[in-house]
């Protein structure tokens, strides 16, 4: 069959919804604040199907008004749906706008589906001789599968297209014959639809049928030779069966009308698209359109002239391919999407003799920047021995050197290498260079001169989206780096070593890490610019990566005895607990399942009125849901104990001795500087942020974290009610700043004016709830919220409330203030101008906008906090150095930090310590310092 006569049909809302649930972990947020994730999806679609088919033939087919047939037919299809998200609703006309641009056709028809429309205008023109691709990811149109239509599932995360023809669809869903499809979908039904299928039956039962009898009317003709239950209930819903069959069918017969000139595609609009994608930010794809269409002049304005010869179009018709594309751009038949190793010209060499690496290194010093990425063993840096390094300082070229596999040699191999890395003129670029530098630290090599960290520099321009190599390099450079997995194997027991891959691949894979980070590099110094965070990433998040470095390398010591005896009491504590809660229930089960628990709660005991439920309908044993019940059935209270000491016991006191490093005798935390998006640091392998201090085996937990030697002791030093005296200072609010002028207690204080009674009257009850509305209140602690963790009634709270907003003033008219901030500019920033961007300040659901709103509020003041301790940090480090202190800094946990102290310099350590700590930041608010010693950390703290 002729390639002019391929039509692709493009079922658009299937389309829009995965390009934007494929970015919901990583959503495309432009600097408007405006969610371009569904429409970048859908645009990739398009063009990954433009460029790869060069169709002559295309339209896109949207839904309008849902199916009013089906609707009439069963009044529930598709009615539980959740709402369509914002960013689709607004994303939808502005498709449509780049199509008619594009002079793409647009079919809609009000109380049609897609799926009708491409199934009517598919069997027309199959009729007329044309060969019908259905571009969806939808299964559903398998049903429509013939010698001349097919279904196009497009490529995704990685995955290639997927051509579904009669073959194909009789494999997927074990049929004879497309059309059964249709009896396959009936029988079982679909929940994405609301089709309500045959109770009981699921896909396998559904195949197992069509082979069986062949059709929902034969099998419905036969149910004597089915047994038992399932004989029951499809007898029973005989009805709902053929009901479901006809909600699944795709309509052929719509109200449409096929005619090949109508589908014929032409000239786009370029200078109009081109607007609406700069409006958009979309940099890659309007460089991708223009290539596609070959707009010579606005290419030119978009900084990059496209120079090729044109040569005219047959029959009248605009060409979307055959020459006139830039030599640089790809081949329609390699084009996957993205750019790759496979389609990118590149010059990526091995270096693996004495002289390759003197001129190597000869090189190297000429430059002043040069990415570099390290390849090891192990992700663990004090496991990992290195591969190979990997060099680039231009775009498509770089070098890598492996390293051999006898440690001895690979020492006097970095040797030679040396001078490059201790070089304090030259640049050095890398993707999370933490890693690098630990890594190089076990070579005794120190990396010296700038840094520049794309993944910290990606995470100060947009804190929300995630920032590994492979995300970035597609959203910034339209290009799909090699999976590791292509090299060594998916994780498990199976996957290989990097010294297993042959030298070649190593290098290509290597290497194009480093070309790519480098050249991610020169946008993301750009956009630092634009935003003016070059100072937060070049003051704070790059020498505090040195910090980080510095103590990961050192480690805690921890007393894996003791950890062993509390394991002992907690087993015992457990089993009590257990007996308690058996004894209570009046039976034995499995109180670690919540099917078990919530049918002996709710269903058994019927502790609820009308327990909630979760989406698979059983009852809902969340801590919040049980935290209700606590105080009134001791049972409940028993099973949040049990459940806290179970989780104590697995996550860290048994698991922590699995963590000592069998070199150092020590625990080595990981600092991750790029996870919370307000700007703290987190803890991982293990988490010791975490540990829980409210309860006293919690508490003991800490106990087990030692000083090195009978030399040290811990030192804890604690910035006291940082939050509170920050936000203080942000409002301007003169009550509470005087109070923490005046060293008063601010609970007390707090207490004293909203009770009006004198501050010495003041009761321990009124404090706790003084103490609950000052941490509540920025994180917009509503009055129900607040009776939870009180012993006051929902009124009381409320009453606390607005008299708490009368007794600070200015602090409501802050908070005010930064949602207004937040709502016009599309984020806050901390003191020291880290933004959050928050892109559903601005929306209609209620919970998602309040949700904002609280974020607007909370996260300047968590955020400035996380600002002024790495401020401390990396003074206190300076310091450290410069005096050759012996005592070292271990952890940051929140607004805590533990230094191994050396006996003979402790005086001298906390007075460095408080100075750096307190004058870390200056606000009207005193910073103060609480410090504390001792043999273990629960006694330092």
């Amino acid at each position: 069959m002729s390639k002019n006569n391929r039509l692709f049909l493009l079922d658009a809302y299937a389309l829009i919804f995965r390009g934007y649930y494929a970015f919901i972990k990583n959503p495309r947020i432009n600097s408007k604040g405006q969610d371009t994730s569904a429409i970048m999806g859908f645009m990739n679609s398009l063009f990954d199907v433009i460029k790869r088919e060069k169709p002559n033939l295309l339209a896109v087919c949207f839904d309008k008004g849902g199916s009013h047939a089906r609707t009439e037919m069963y009044q529930d299809y598709k009615a539980n749906r959740d709402e369509t998200p914002k960013a689709i609703k607004e994303a939808v006309p502005i498709i449509q706008d780049i199509l008619k641009a594009m002079k793409i056709p647009v079919v809609e028809v009000a109380g049609l589906e897609a799926d009708d429309i491409i199934g009517t205008l598919a069997k027309q023109a199959e009729k007329e001789d044309f060969e019908v691709y259905m571009v969806t990811p939808d299964k559903d149109f398998a049903q429509l599968v013939s010698e001349n239509i097919f279904m196009y599932k497009p490529s995704r995360m990685g995955n290639g297209i997927e051509k579904w023809g009669v073959e194909e669809v009789k494999e997927k869903f074990g049929v004879e014959r497309p059309e059964q499809v249709i009896d396959y979908l009936g029988m079982m039904g679909d929940a994405s639809d609301n089709i309500p299928g045959l109770p009981g039956v699921g896909k396998k039962t559904a195949m197992k049928f069509i082979q069986q009898f062949g059709s929902m009317e034969a099998l419905l003709a036969n149910t004597d030779q089915l047994k038992g239950k399932m004989k029951e209930k499809v007898e029973a819903n005989a009805e709902l069966g053929k009901l479901s069959k006809k909600l699944a069918t795709i309509f052929i017969d719509c109200d449409v009308q096929f005619d090949a000139e109508d589908y014929q595609l032409s000239q786009p609009d370029a200078e109009k698209v081109v607007e609406i994608f700069k409006d958009l930010e979309f940099r890659r794809l309007t460089e991708q359109f223009l290539k596609m269409f070959n707009s010579p002049e606005e290419a030119s304005k978009e900084g990059e002239t496209i120079t090729s010869k044109k040569k005219e179009a047959g029959a009248g018709q605009f060409s979307l391919f055959g020459n006139d594309v830039s030599n640089e751009d790809l081949a329609a038949s390699d084009f996957q999407g993205y750019k790759n190793l496979s389609n990118t010209p590149h010059h990526y060499q091995f270096v693996d003799s004495s002289i390759g690496i003197e001129l190597l290194l000869e090189k190297l010093l000429q430059q002043k920047e040069v990415c570099f990425d390290t390849e090891t063993t192990a992700l663990k840096t004090h496991k990992a021995e290195l591969v190979g390094i990997a060099f680039s300082w231009e775009k498509g070229t770089g070098y890598y050197v492996p390293f051999p596999e006898n440690q001895n040699d690979a020492q006097n191999l970095i040797k030679h290498l040396t001078p490059f890395f201790e070089a304090e003129n030259i640049l050095k670029i890398g993707q999370n260079l933490k890693y690098d530098i630990k890594v190089l630290a076990n070579y005794n090599l120190a990396v010296k001169g700038p840094l520049f960290d794309t993944m910290l520099a990606h995470y100060i321009i947009n804190p929300d989206m995630r920032h590994n190599m492979n995300v970035l390099a597609e959203t910034y450079l339209n290009y799909q780096p090699m999976p590791i997995e292509d090299l060594i194997g998916k994780k498990g027991k199976n996957q290989q070593s990097m010294r297993s891959v042959e030298l070649k691949k190593a290098t290509e894979y290597a290497v194009e890490d480093a070309d790519i980070t480098f050249q991610l590099k020169k946008f993301f110094e750009e956009e630092l610019k634009e935003a003016s965070n070059e100072h937060l990433y070049g003051d704070l998040e790059i020498p505090l990566l040195r910090v980080l470095a510095t103590m990961e390398l050192e480690g805690i010591k921890v007393d894996k005895k003791m950890l062993g005896e509390l394991s002992e009491t907690l087993e015992k504590d457990i089993k009590n607990l257990e007996a308690k809660i058996h004894k209570e229930a009046g039976e034995e089960f499995n109180i670690g399942s919540p099917k078990q628990l919530g049918e002996i709660l709710f269903g058994k005991m019927k502790i609820a009125a009308k327990p909630k439920k979760t989406k698979s309908g059983q009852f809902s044993t969340a801590e919040d849901v049980l935290s209700y019940y606590a105080q009134d059935y001791p049972i409940v209270s028993n099973v949040l104990e049990w459940r806290g000491l179970s989780k104590l016991k697995s996550t860290y006191v048994d698991a922590l001795p699995k963590q000592i490093n069998e070199k150092t005798g020590r625990i080595h935390t990981e600092f991750m500087q790029t996870v919370a998006a307000t700007g703290r640091l987190s803890s991982n392998n293990p988490n010791l942020q975490n540990i829980p201090i409210r309860t006293e085996r919690g508490r003991e937990v800490r106990k087990a974290f030692v000083p090195k030697d009978k030399n040290h002791t811990l030192l804890a030093a604690d910035y006291s009610q940082i939050e509170l005296r920050i936000i203080a200072a942000l409002s301007q609010e003169e009550n509470m700043i005087q109070a923490f002028k005046n060293g008063e207690d601010i609970h007390a204080s707090t207490a004293s004016k909203v009770f009006n009674v004198p501050l010495e009257e003041v009761t321990r009850e009124q404090r706790s709830n003084a103490k609950t509305v000052n941490f509540g209140i920025i994180y917009g602690v509503s009055a129900f919220g607040l009776s939870n963790q009180t012993s006051l009634n929902r009124n009381e709270a409320k009453e606390l409330i607005e008299t708490y907003y009368k007794t600070y003033p200015k602090l409501k008219d802050y908070m005010d203030e930064q949602i207004a901030f937040a709502r016009e500019e599309g984020y806050v920033k901390t003191v020291l101008g880290r933004r959050r961007y928050l892109k559903d300040i601005n929306a209609r659901n209620h919970v998602v906008k309040n949700a904002a709103e609280r974020n607007a509020v909370n996260a300047p003041i968590q955020g400035s906090a996380a600002d002024i301790i790495k401020v401390a940090m990396i003074k206190i480090h300076e310091k450290m150095q410069e005096k050759d202190f012996q005592s070292k800094m271990l952890l940051q946990v929140h607004d805590e930090l533990i230094f191994d102290a050396h006996l003979d310099e402790l005086d001298e350590l906390k007075a460095m310590i408080k100075e750096e700590m307190e004058n870390a930041h200056h606000l009207e608010v005193p910073l103060t310092v609480d410090m504390g010693t001792g043999d273990n950390w629960l006694q330092a703290h």
